[in-house]
């Protein structure tokens, strides 16, 4: 196990560990949660989504950040920026 490079934080308040996942141009949106984040990464849990692609950009918080699936375990990934 290597150390965080950065601290991370949950997200707080009503509504606002949710965000979508966008996959491609023509695909829809995947609703998804944020556990939590960092300035280099974050842990999203996922529903109902068996296969997702390595790469992918993340819609949280009004930001839209370009994301590479770095680990998976059941409905968790995480993902760095």
């Amino acid at each position: 196990m290597y150390p965080r490079r950065f601290s991370r934080v949950r997200p707080i308040g009503r509504g606002s560990s949710a965000a979508k996942l966008i996959v491609g141009p023509k695909t829809p949106l995947i609703d998804c949660n944020v556990v939590d984040f960092s300035p280099g990464g974050a842990c999203l849990e996922v529903w109902g989504q068996p296969k997702l692609p390595n790469r992918f950009e993340l819609l949280f918080g009004g930001t839209k950040k370009r994301c590479r699936v770095v680990w998976s375990a059941g409905r968790r990934l995480g993902v760095a920026f």
